[in-house]
This record gives structure tokens, C-alpha cells and sequence, in this order.
């Protein structure tokens, strides 16, 4: 989609530090950081959110989580991580693409907001 943010960082129209990338998924890291290690990582393909995932599409998101426990490795995420996504506008998703949050690098709070 030519007005989403997170489909102009995957065409370079906007720079990120890229983490991983390959045909199917980009992670970069987030410029508003919530924990020590927070990085987004998205399809390549647009899908709005949560809710958009399709039969068709939904190899896209076990790629994502085929690749998130190498990239946590990477950063040295060995203690764990948390792993979220925001689903609609109430839930605080700022952009319709479906991504997911890996935050680690400190003990994380267990309740919740």
C-alpha cells in the first residue's frame, strides 16, 4: 500500500535498522523503544492486522515466528522475551500492517495494562 509506514521502511522509501530480512519478512528496530531490545518484525506482504489473516496468508505468520527465536538469539535475548501485536485501534496499533513486537533485555512487568 503506498501510504503505509511500514510498506515504504520494506521498499527502503524510509530508513530503519534492519535486524533480519528475507523473501517474506523484515524486522528492524523500533524507534520508540519500550524495552531495552524492541523490534518490529512484519511481512513483507500488506496485511492490515490480526484480523486479516487468511488461510491464504497465514504461512506469512508462521515464517514470522519461525524466524523471531534466531533473532531474539541474535540480540541476545537469553533470559526470554515477549512477543506482542496489537489487533485495531483500541488495542493501540498505530499501523495497519500487522507486525509484532519482540521486547526483552530487561524482567519485563507481568501485568497488564
Amino acid at each position: 500500500m503506498s501510504d503505509c509506514l511500514f510498506c515504504k521502511i520494506i521498499a527502503g522509501d524510509i530508513p530503519s535498522t534492519k535486524l533480519y530480512e528475507d523473501d517474506a519478512v523484515y524486522a528492524f528496530r523500533d524507534i520508540n523503544p519500550q524495552a531495552p531490545t524492541h523490534i518490529l518484525v512484519i511481512p513483507k506482504a500488506h496485511i492490515s492486522g490480526c484480523n486479516d489473516v487468511t488461510a491464504e496468508n497465514s504461512a506469512l505468520v508462521a515464517r514470522i515466528f519461525q524466524v523471531i527465536p534466531a533473532i531474539a538469539r541474535a540480540e541476545g535475548l537469553t533470559g526470554g522475551y515477549r512477543v506482542v501485536s496489537n489487533c485495531g485501534d483500541d488495542a493501540g496499533q498505530t499501523v495497519h500492517h500487522l507486525h509484532f513486537h519482540i521486547l526483552g533485555g530487561r524482567k519485563l512487568a507481568l501485568e497488564m495494562a
